[in-house]
């Protein structure tokens, strides 16, 4: 299944509370369980004014409707073309 990264602008994501990071989390998972398993949350990373997260799905269509529903944008959605791993150099 094809991977994407989605670019999400939250600002102050980065000073969420741990309460705040549950509600959000959970909010996408019950979704995801709605959508049934053809979209999968794979992990996010929380910087200052972003949350960057890596889902599986079968297209961009998905992902979008996955925030459509949720109300957690996706202000930018990309499908990875290539993993590059540095332990796969040598």
């Amino acid at each position: 299944m094809p991977q994407f990264v989605i670019e999400r602008d939250i600002p102050g994501a980065g000073s969420l509370s741990e309460a705040e990071i549950r509600e959000i989390s959970l909010r996408s998972a019950e979704t995801l369980l709605a959508m049934g398993p053809h979209i999968q949350w794979l992990h996010s990373y929380v910087t200052e004014d972003k949350l960057y997260c890596v889902y599986l799905a079968p297209d961009e269509n998905t992902i979008r409707e996955h925030a459509r529903r949720t109300g957690i944008p996706a202000d930018r959605v990309a499908a990875v073309r290539r993993l590059i791993d540095p332990k796969n150099l040598t």
